[in-house]
């Protein structure tokens, strides 16, 4: 059996390109060299919730033996631990923190509930008095005045209230503003803590400036309150989660921004807590995917994220990610070549175009699925994601098929309405029943980004990969996204029919592939726009606009995501010619 070369030639090509794609994308970048092999840690931020365990979901209770072992491997990496309160078990901290040989920050969690206030200080009292070996200060509210909790009139008495029974030194912890605003609480406490973390703030802050940018709001605290001891009680940046104007969360930023957050404080000698030990899920809830990435260690392996000094790669399983893509390529080539099988037409332009759909489909689904463990959560979130993922992994071997047949996509209402008005050839239903998936979660993640855009994620892989089928069909001489077909005349094949019919080709066309003249002739009797297409078209050019201006320009997650939100819209305005 004779092999056509040029298929040949473009798959051993495509897979290639989508492998070095995932070797440029997977490569380590250095980091700073550190003096020794191992480095000890400051003082960590300890959570010691895991999997589904959250402290707002009922009085979960943390059991001892579970403290105990992240204790146990926290003191291999530190000498410090800061924790948030004195419920959920966690009493047991400074007992258990003895035992491993830790000093521990011991936090009183204050809120808008004067019950549950009293029952932390009386406990966090009764602790300090009992092991004033092993607190080295005990921290009065969290960023009670940030949240609107408290007043600072109650916040300075219940801080004054804990340092005249302790014997260790007393702090509050904030953000920067609201010790400027309330100057008052600084004559309150023993020292000033404060919490820096850029890419919260309201402007957020690029990595590459970010430790630059916590220093100068540590300067302005320091110049406010001279001959005061000013403490960071939080500093950190995220591992994964979506970006907030230029600031990316990532496995290399997160750990850059800790490299130059130690140097920092080993240079200027101040005190620092990094923002945190583990990884907790459960903040999700309230914070997006990003809550939960904060960690130096993972949430299950208990794991480091990087090696300190070591390079640190983004996607550290790159190499199973150029695999996927591999594979995929190989099904939409095998696709697009049982779809041709039989003809003696020339395909040479149909086969660059599945080249073309192999190289960027098959580069973005290991991206797809890589998101879509790292942002799904809860019932809903796993099955938009698996759907993004199954729509990114189904476009293109359909669209290939397609495009090697000379057929294209249907409009909706022939694939959404009576299974009497649906293509015959199941190439062609398929891929309009795909593309209506695709356009459910694009309008949706859309709309979610217009109005909820805080924790919503950027789906750009998913949707990059989903819609470049569409795309190269849409280009195509005599393809695109075009309405006809009907039902074939005895003695044609099935699904097809003879140019006398006066049918279309083309994307949903099932009919034979006609000249250009033919089509534009065609097109000028009877070219229409499908309502349910413009009406997706207009939602989805309108939420790209909104979205690019919201984010701005230095965000490329939201600018591939509305870029490609708006090539959707592109192709599903494009006139298409409809039969008799």
């Amino acid at each position: 059996m004779k092999i056509p070369k040029l298929p040949l030639a473009l798959y051993g090509l495509s897979v290639l390109l989508v492998a070095l794609v995932w070797w440029a994308l997977g490569r380590p970048v250095p980091m700073p060299a550190l003096a020794g092999d191992k480095v000890s840690l400051p003082c960590l931020s300890y959570a010691p919730f895991r999997g589904d365990q959250s402290p707002l979901v009922g009085n979960v209770q943390i059991e001892r033996a579970q403290i105990a072992d992240d204790l146990a491997h926290l003191a291999t990496r530190t000498a410090c631990i800061r924790t948030y309160g004195v419920n959920h078990g966690t009493h047991v901290v400074p007992e258990l923190a003895k035992e491993a040989g830790l000093k521990v920050m011991l936090g009183i969690w204050l809120g808008a509930d004067p019950a549950s206030n009293r029952a932390q200080i009386a406990t966090a009292i009764d602790l300090a008095r009992r092991y004033p070996e092993v607190l080295s200060a005990v921290v009065v509210g969290n960023e009670v005045l940030l949240r609107g909790e408290m007043t600072p009139p109650a916040l300075g008495a219940a801080i004054r209230e804990v340092k005249a029974a302790v014997s260790v030194p007393v702090t509050y912890a904030d953000v920067p503003e609201f010790w400027l605003r309330h100057p008052e609480l600084a004559e309150a406490v023993d020292f000033i803590t404060i919490h820096l973390l850029p890419y919260w703030e309201d402007f957020p802050t690029p990595v590459a400036a970010a430790v630059a940018h916590a220093e100068a709001s540590r300067g302005k605290i320091l110049a406010a309150f001279p001959g005061k001891r000013v403490f960071v009680g939080e500093i950190g940046w995220p591992s994964a989660g979506r970006m907030r104007e230029g600031a990316l969360p990532s496995r290399v930023n997160q750990a850059r921004f800790f490299h130059e957050v130690m140097a920092l404080a080993e240079r200027e000698r101040f005190g620092v807590n990094l923002i945190e030990a583990f990884d907790q899920p459960w903040k999700r809830q309230r914070e997006g995917t990003v809550g939960g990435y904060w960690g130096l260690f993972d949430a299950v392996a208990r794991e480091a994220k990087f090696a300190w000094g070591q390079p640190v790669s983004n996607h550290p399983f790159w190499a199973w990610q150029a695999g996927l893509g591999v594979v995929l390529t190989t099904l939409i080539f095998l696709a697009a070549a049982w779809s041709a099988r039989g003809s003696g037409e020339d395909k040479g332009k149909a086969w660059l175009g599945v080249a073309a759909i192999a190289l960027v489909s098959g580069s973005a689904i290991g991206w797809a699925v890589e998101a879509m463990w790292v942002e799904s959560l809860g019932l809903a979130g796993w099955l938009r994601s698996a759907g993004w993922v199954g729509v990114a992994a189904l476009a293109p071997v359909a669209g290939a098929a397609l495009l090697l047949a000379g057929r294209g996509v249907p409009p909706l209402y022939r694939v959404l309405g009576p299974m009497a008005a649906w293509p015959r050839d199941r190439r062609v239903l398929v891929s309009g029943l795909i593309l209506a998936g695709l356009l459910v979660l694009a309008i949706q993640t859309a709309l979610m980004l217009v109005f909820d855009p805080r924790y919503v994620d950027f789906p750009f892989a998913g949707l990059i990969g989903a819609l470049m089928p569409f795309v190269i069909l849409a280009l195509m001489p005599n393809q695109g996204i075009v309405a006809g077909g009907q039902s074939p005349r005895p003695g044609s094949a099935a699904g097809e029919q003879p140019a006398s019919t006066g049918s279309t080709a083309g994307v949903g066309g099932l009919g034979s592939i006609r000249t250009p003249a033919e089509t534009a002739k065609i097109g000028e009797s009877a070219s229409i726009r499908p309502p349910a297409e413009k009406t997706a078209a207009v939602i989805l050019a309108l939420s790209a606009v909104y979205i690019v201006l919201a984010e701005g320009m230095a965000n490329w997650q939201a600018l591939s995501f509305s870029g490609a939100l708006g090539v959707l819209a592109l192709t599903l305005i494009r006139g298409r010619a409809e039969p008799d």
